[in-house]
C-alpha cells in the first residue's frame, strides 16, 4: 500500500478531505524525522515505537578492492512495534491465507 492509497483509505473513513488529510500526513512524517533527528524516540500506545537504534563500531570489508574499513558508530531509525498490533497481525486471517501450506 502507498502513501497515496492510505490517504486515500484514511479520508474515506473520516470523510475529511483528500488535501486536509495529505497535510496531517505530511505533518506527521515531518515531526516524526525531525523529532527522531533531535535524538527523541516516539511512543504511539496500541501502535509502537519509532526509536533510535544505536549501532556499534566495526569493521567491514571492501571486498572488491580487499581492504577493511571502519564504520564508526552510528544511529539508525528503527519501528518497533506494540504487542497489540503484533497480536492483531497473528489473528489476522488474510496473513494466514497468504503463508504457504506443508
Amino acid at each position: 500500500m502507498t502513501k497515496a492509497e492510505v490517504i486515500t483509505k484514511i479520508s474515506e473513513k473520516t470523510g475529511i478531505q483528500k488535501d486536509d488529510v495529505t497535510q496531517t500526513v505530511e505533518a506527521f512524517f515531518k515531526v516524526v524525522k525531525e523529532s527522531m533527528a533531535d535524538g527523541e524516540n516516539i511512543y504511539v500506545r496500541g501502535f509502537g515505537s519509532f526509536i533510535n537504534k544505536k549501532r556499534a563500531k566495526k569493521i567491514a570489508r571492501n571486498i572488491s578492492k580487499n581492504t577493511a574499513i571502519v564504520i564508526d558508530e552510528h544511529y539508525i531509525p528503527a519501528f518497533k512495534p506494540s504487542k497489540v498490533f503484533i497480536e492483531k497481525i497473528k489473528q489476522s486471517k488474510k496473513i494466514k491465507e497468504l503463508q504457504p501450506q506443508d
